[in-house]
């Protein structure tokens, strides 16, 4: 065993699609080395607790070198007791005939509890990523009720959307997706969000000069990453699961990791003005992480016309979650 003190990393959701498809990869080692060991606290609640324990039998019988412990529970306090990472799966999915309000006043209590057992039982250094959707709005309600923990440690993940918008711009260029970089998710990871090809690159070239159908960028690219998750449920009849999954895990290590130079990744921050953003809300940004496991948005990227415009609508649909979740929940965000 490596002589690392182990990560602890709390998973809600822990027996569900995307957090089975994301634990064994954690403990593993694919997220944070080959030499870095891993502690598992997973969260169920309610008949979840009776698959949780079917996935522990499989952890043991995995029989990891990396993995240290795992703790099982249905109680939050135990579920984040110390933990180093917050992975925050668990949401109740939208049904048919839901509005957007019943969401956002439904999982809104549930991230308000986990908000406030974080403070409690975490460590005052936790990062928590939030995937359960609507994940920018449920990570500004889990972080107003996790008391002073630092607000740069809360995020909602848009890298699934990243990810989706380099396998777009790689496809249409004939490219490989690893030489697609510079891929900025800008706001909500909804069907506003903006995948920016203005600022993006392939195989160090600007992507707009790579892909000259500038009316394939602007109008069928920018769609499809947008509805993305929606062409999945009707392809397969459920939501992206290995795919977030695998996204998680992206956030995961860009933010452990240095982000190599040139690039960035996009995770949504709590918005302090940055590229005239609305304070207060919980958007997408393109990042760089510091050697010494901090961040920062990355600044002075050239946005043109169209840009801001696509820009302006997600912001507007965020301050708009912000005010219904205000709502639902009693709570001044």
């Amino acid at each position: 065993m490596a002589s690392k003190s182990p990560i602890r990393v709390a998973v809600t959701g822990a027996a569900g699609n995307i957090g089975y498809a994301a634990i064994f990869r954690l403990a593993s080692g694919a997220v944070f080395g080959p030499d870095q060991p891993v502690a598992l606290n997973l969260i169920e609640v309610g008949p979840g607790l009776n698959a949780l324990a079917g996935v522990v039998m499989e952890l043991q019988d995995c029989a990891f070198p990396l993995l240290t412990d795992v703790v099982a529970t249905g109680d939050l306090n135990v579920g984040f007791k110390d933990a180093d990472w917050c992975l925050l799966i668990g949401a109740v999915p939208r049904k048919d005939g839901m509005e957007r309000k019943d969401l956002l006043g439904i999982n809104g209590k549930i991230f308000i509890g986990q908000g406030e057992a974080i403070a409690r039982s975490a460590k005052k250094t936790v990062k928590v990523l939030v995937v359960g959707n609507p994940c920018n709005t449920n990570a500004l309600i889990a972080l107003r009720s996790a008391g002073n923990l630092p607000s740069e440690n809360f995020f909602a993940m848009t890298r699934l959307d990243e990810n989706r918008a380099k396998s777009q711009l790689a496809g249409k260029a004939g490219a490989h997706n690893s030489v697609v970089k510079n891929v900025a998710i800008w706001g909500n990871h909804s069907s506003t969000q903006y995948p920016d090809f203005t600022n993006a690159t392939i195989g160090g070239q600007p992507a707009m000069q790579v892909i000259t159908d500038h009316a394939w960028l602007k109008e069928t690219f920018v769609s499809d990453v947008q509805k993305r998750g929606a062409a999945v449920i009707k392809a397969r009849g459920a939501s992206s699961a290995a795919s977030a999954a695998n996204a998680a895990l992206d956030t995961l290590r860009s933010l452990h990791f240095p982000t190599p130079a040139g690039d960035w990744h996009s995770v949504a921050v709590l918005s302090k003005g940055d590229y005239g953003i609305s304070p207060g809300i919980m958007f997408g940004y393109p990042l760089r992480t510091k050697a010494d496991g901090s961040w920062e948005i990355v600044q002075g990227l050239p946005l043109d016309a169209f840009s801001r415009e696509k820009i302006a609508i997600t912001e507007r649909e965020l301050l708009e979650e912000r005010a219904t979740a205000s709502e639902a929940l009693g709570l001044k965000l």
